[in-house]
């Protein structure tokens, strides 16, 4: 398919692989096996010596069409696609670290990526140093004989801090360091990590890929030589926390409507933090479209838009920022984000809460802070729900 296609249609056109029936939707492969036509076939191809399809846990005809299809928007060699985004990231590390080896990772985290690194990874005598996501210096400090691998959200979650990932990467290079970046929060359509330097691409489909809160998902995206011979591939074959079928078929229809609902998503994001920058009752805004975003000129150079995701302080604490969720009747009470529908929730007693008080101090985790997944309801319409809990 030409290079020139821009990403619209290639969201659309990419990773179909019509059956005899020439099917105009993807196909959806439910089988867990495939047959084979001899046994030397069955032999080649679990030795690798003849492409073709063997067991779902790692070969699966939808699952290879979202592969191809989210590689292409994101200008990787290849995809790997996993159950969930925290599969995707565990994965990542365990594909490519041993025991022994060393991570620097922004404080500036989701709580559960967060509890990996401190937590699981450390059982396998793989640390983590944590840093802030916005001064290069702390990285480059952070680097020991051992360090492997960067990792990093940007925009972060829930802050939306913008990390340099050209300047990291740089960093990253001089001491042949992986730089991983989750790209969650911008999708292909407004930030291209890969282009900026960086080594891998993680996702989680769940949430803009898939763009209506229906399935779970992960990926993984980079080059061949890292994923397919470095580990990650050999890890997702063995471990098996592999995407099914049914849940890439449903993101591989998401994709189809990215671009517009990111497009979508973004607008309606940056009219939500302006009319909350306004608003008495809240003391801070953190959304990377709005001037005075700390990251707003880097934001600018990486991103296409400031994206959906808008958090800000309330006055009062703990208590004012529950009576705003629990006065509103249309946005959903949640904690997952790139859906359709506007969530709310309250990241230092949700997503945010296993990490300790500590932890969230550090990653600058109020408990006045909210943080609201800008869905594609009338602006007007979600203003007005935020309202009414605001100006109690």
């Amino acid at each position: 398919m030409s290079d020139h296609l821009q990403p619209e249609t290639l969201a659309l056109h990419t990773g179909i692989h019509r059956s005899q029936f020439n099917e105009h939707s993807e196909a959806m492969y439910l089988t867990s096996s495939f047959v084979f036509d001899s046994a030397a076939q069955a032999a080649a191809r679990f030795a690798g010596d003849e492409p073709g399809n063997i067991y779902s846990r790692f070969t699966n005809p939808t699952v290879t069409a979202f592969e191809e299809r989210l590689a292409v928007l994101e200008s990787a060699e290849t995809c790997i696609a996993t159950s969930s985004g925290m599969s995707a990231i565990l994965a990542c590390v365990l594909g490519l670290l041993s025991a022994g080896d060393h991570i620097v990772a922004s404080q500036s985290l989701f709580g559960a990526t967060v509890n990996l690194f401190n937590n699981i990874l450390k059982k396998f005598n793989i640390d983590t140093t944590f840093v802030s996501a916005t001064d290069v210096h702390s990285w480059q400090a952070a680097v020991q004989q051992n360090t492997k691998l960067f990792f990093l959200e940007t925009p972060s979650n829930p802050l939306t801090e913008v990390s340099d990932i050209s300047a990291l990467s740089e960093i990253a290079k001089r001491s042949s360091i992986w730089l991983v970046v989750d790209n969650c929060f911008c999708t292909p359509i407004l930030q291209k990590p890969l282009e900026l330097g960086a080594d891998i691409v993680i996702h989680s489909a769940t949430k803009y890929l898939d763009g209506q809160g229906r399935v779970l998902g992960g990926a993984v995206l980079g080059r061949r030589d890292i994923l397919m011979d470095g580990g990650i591939y050999g890890f997702l074959r063995t471990a098996g926390p592999t995407l099914s079928a049914f849940n890439a078929w449903v993101i591989l229809k998401g994709l189809e409507t990215l671009k517009i609902r990111v497009e979508a998503h973004s607008r309606n994001a940056l009219l939500m933090a302006q009319w909350l920058d306004s608003h008495p009752n809240v003391t801070r805004i953190f959304y990377p479209g709005l001037m005075s975003h700390p990251q707003y000129e880097l934001a600018k150079q990486q991103q296409k838009s400031g994206g959906g995701i808008v958090s800000f302080e309330v006055k009062g604490g703990k208590e004012a920022a529950w009576r705003v969720i629990d006065s509103t009747r249309l946005i959903s009470i949640t904690a997952n984000l790139g859906d359709a529908k506007s969530t709310l929730t309250h990241p230092a007693t949700t997503t945010h809460a296993r990490i300790g008080q500590e932890a969230r101090d550090a990653a600058g985790i109020t408990d006045g802070l909210l943080r609201i997944a800008v869905g594609l309801e009338s602006v007007q319409d979600l203003q007005a729900d935020l309202a009414r809990g605001l100006a109690l």
